[in-house]
């Protein structure tokens, strides 16, 4: 014993391993112990493959295929073959996954008639099934799956819709200015002499009635009453010029437009930031110009252009670049580059977009966020240069930020579209999990890992929703957002072959465990050799790093069989989890959870209430006795609280110790239905599935609103479909539902 907890304390000090007490990890295929149940993607329902859909900016322009899935069989599971269609559409959901996963992407509706083929070919029920809920599937658009390309992807499809909307309203507005400059133009050629000629007049007529009509009187008598004035040249010549540069533009495609043969509308989407603020330069001129135009032009279908006034506003227009109203109108420009490309070279650029304002939208992806520290010495610094990138700009001010592994940009879809449509610059800093994921973890589990370990946490800075940082800045879409580390249930059997559950917490050490580059921080303990100096990470993380050490932090890993693994951890790796926590207690504070000023704020008015409620206790015990007094031992134990009104102005104090007291609540019942809310991940199934059923609290996390607001079936889907099974149906409340035996047997797991 002695002699294992010296190798261990060895290995943990220097990294080292010695004597025979300790394996290497290389090639055992160790994942953490957590990530067991997700060998396989395809069996499970969750955020992935994406639904691209169609419909404009006005729709959601990303829909999970599960989600989907959901609407379907909310409109034809019903009545006593809802459950043999529920069951079927399960099953074709599970070979379209199947299908992308394998790299067989296309549009939803080839790929689900390509499923269902397969699936209806042998069995008729099936067919009928499919065929059901095919005839109500109205979304489509390409499915992706959570890989590389996907967040330039999403990014641009959603960057594409808003950009359409945005040419549809310009594209009206300049046909509509364009067509009321012409009539200006033609109305002055109408009341010209030339314009009223007899020539002219007969032209106008046709010549199947040019016999019925004397042109030359015509012309005559219209002379006579033509308007003593007509559009003066320096006018005629600044309608003709607006009218030019309104029909030449190439911002955005116009029916009828006149552009130059050989020049196309102007692309914004870019990979580079350098190319992007390159474009941007060049077409500022040809902006200011358009932009002028349209003003003037404004003015002139209105008739209240005045030389005099509008002409010296007009030669000055643009001297100072445009004003955020004008550049409005203009597209968005579009920049996906990889994290590589911008500490290559690209950093100036990208700085120069950011506080120069202008309206881009700028993805940053970065593949890996493992690498060595500066400081060498085998230290490691996870995520640190997206921190830095993400803290300027949020420092900036003005620049919408986003950040976000690629596997929680499904239920922030929301807050994209509102960074999309944000007038500024926009910063999107998206871990991938592709780098890592050559370890044999699919990339989206690296990247829910990266995010579940504090090590890519998710967070919104909007400098549109607020004046102050409580109103810009979330974090709250992160697991379990309060604590320092997420905590789930681990349940493994063990060597008596009996059930056994811990609480274990995805620390930064298991994130850094699911990448086989770093395995040197890790070292395996045969079973045989597992002692009581192996705690838990969470446990060595809590405790102060000072002296020679008497236990070691452990982390529990299975290995490709399914078979629990222990392995002990070196210190450096400690340190950079140790450091790690400490940026998340930032973002934490920044985001109004545990906040530093807020809390000794309420420390010094809770000792004030304090002490003044001793002072006046102790000012009633000096104070004489009425002769009637009831003895103290006596006294009702209300009695205090008839003090002074002053004694109530401390009361939220009093208030926020109260909880502290508070009796435990009792056990839920096995017979009630309830959501274990404090370990919900946020992955909106169950919200998907009925969302007056559930709800999410303050802190996004599921709770039953309405037990009575949707079905027994429905609780029983919601608990299947829960990924970290949180969700506990308990037994039905109507006696009389449909299908309630085969329900029971596929809620037991769950009770």
């Amino acid at each position: 014993m002695e002699a294992d907890l010296q190798s261990q304390v060895a290995f943990y000090l220097t990294g080292n391993r010695t004597g025979d007490c300790l394996e290497a990890v290389d090639g055992l295929g160790l994942r953490p112990a957590l990530l067991s149940g997700y060998r396989d993607l395809t069996t499970l329902r969750y955020g992935f493959p994406l639904v691209l859909a169609e419909g404009g900016a006005d729709a959601a322009f990303a829909e999970p295929l599960s989600g989907l899935v959901d609407g379907i069989l909310a409109q034809v599971a019903q009545g006593d073959e809802g459950e043999r269609i529920r069951r079927h559409v399960h099953k074709l959901e599970r070979e379209i996954r199947a299908l992308v996963a394998a790299g067989k992407g296309g549009r939803l509706s080839a790929l689900w008639d390509k499923a269902a083929a397969a699936l209806a070919s042998k069995d008729k029920s099936v067919a009928d099934s499919l065929a059901r809920a095919r005839a109500v599937l109205k979304a489509d658009g390409e499915l992706i799956d959570c890989d590389q390309s996907m967040p330039s992807r999403l990014l641009t499809h959603g960057w594409t819709a808003l950009q359409g909307k945005k040419a549809k309203k310009f594209g009206d507005q300049v046909t509509r200015m364009a067509l009321r400059l012409s009539d200006i133009l033609k109305a002055d050629v109408a009341n010209s002499a030339a314009g009223r000629s007899a020539e002219t007049l007969k032209a106008g007529v046709g010549s199947a009635h040019a016999d019925a009509f004397d042109f030359d009187a015509m012309a005559r008598i219209l002379k006579k009453s033509a308007p003593k004035t007509t559009l003066s040249d320096m006018r005629q010549k600044r309608v003709r010029r607006l009218l030019s540069v309104l029909q030449s533009q190439r911002f955005f495609p116009v029916a009828g437009g006149t552009a130059k043969r050989g020049e196309a509308p102007y692309s914004f989407a870019f990979e580079s930031c350098s190319d992007a603020l390159k474009a941007y330069r060049e077409r500022l001129p040809r902006a200011i110009e358009l932009a002028k135009a349209i003003a003037m032009a404004e003015l002139e279908a209105k008739g209240e252009y005045n030389d005099q006034r509008h002409d010296p506003i007009f030669e000055s227009f643009g001297e100072n670049g445009m004003s955020p109203r004008d550049m409005a109108m203009f597209p968005d420009y579009l920049v996906c580059a990889k994290a590589e490309d911008v500490r290559a070279g690209e950093s100036d650029s990208l700085m120069e977009i950011l506080t120069a304002g202008l309206p881009m939208n700028v993805l940053v992806q970065t593949d890996d966020i493992m690498e060595a520290s500066p400081l060498g010495n085998g230290q490691l610094a996870v995520g640190v240069r997206s921190k830095q990138l993400c803290s300027v700009a949020m420092g900036l001010g003005g620049v919408f930020v986003l950040q976000s592994s690629s596997s929680s940009l499904v239920p922030l879809r929301d807050s994209l579209r509102s960074a999309l449509a944000y007038p500024g610059p926009t910063l999107f800093s998206v871990f991938s999990g592709t780098k890592a994921a050559a370890g044999g973890i699919p990339p989206y589990l690296i990247a829910a890992a990266a995010t579940e370990s504090r090590a890519f946490p998710a967070f919104t800075y909007d400098p549109s929703a607020g004046h102050d940082w409580a109103s810009r800045f979330c974090v709250m879409t992160n697991p379990q957002p309060e604590l320092d580390w997420p905590v789930q249930e681990f349940a493994f059997e063990n060597e008596d072959h009996q059930r056994v559950e811990e609480r274990v917490a995805f620390t930064l050490i298991d994130f850094v465990a699911c990448d086989p580059r770093f395995g040197k921080h890790f070292a395996k303990v045969p079973r045989e050799r597992w002692n009581g100096s192996m705690i838990p990470a969470l446990e060595s993380l809590a405790q102060d790093a000072e002296g020679m050490p008497d236990k070691v932090p452990s982390l529990l890993m299975i290995d490709r069989d399914q078979r629990l693994q222990r392995v002990v951890v070196d210190e450096a790796l400690v340190r950079e989890a140790r450091r790690c926590r400490e940026m998340w207690h930032s973002l934490q504070e920044l985001g109004g959870i545990h906040n530093s000023h807020a809390e000794k704020l309420l420390a010094r008015e809770r000792k004030a209430w304090e002490e003044q409620a001793q002072q006046e206790a102790e000012a009633r015990a000096k104070a004489p006795a009425p002769a009637a007094e009831i003895p103290a031992a006596e006294a009702p134990a209300a009695a205090p609280q008839a003090a002074a009104p002053a004694e109530a102005a401390p009361a939220a104090p009093a208030a926020a110790a109260a909880p502290a007291a508070a009796e435990p609540e009792p056990e839920k019942s096995s017979d009630d239905a309830y959501i274990e809310t404090p370990r919900c991940s946020t992955c909106n199934e169950c919200i998907t599935l009925n969302n007056k059923m559930f709800a999410y609290d303050s802190n996004q996390q599921a709770y039953i609103a309405d037990v009575n607001a949707g079905t027994y079936a429905q609780l029983v889907e919601a608990a299947e479909n829960c990924q970290v099974s949180v969700i506990h149906p308990g037994k039905p409340r109507n006696p009389d539902e449909p299908g309630l035996e085969e329900l029971l047997k596929r809620a037991e797991p769950f009770l």
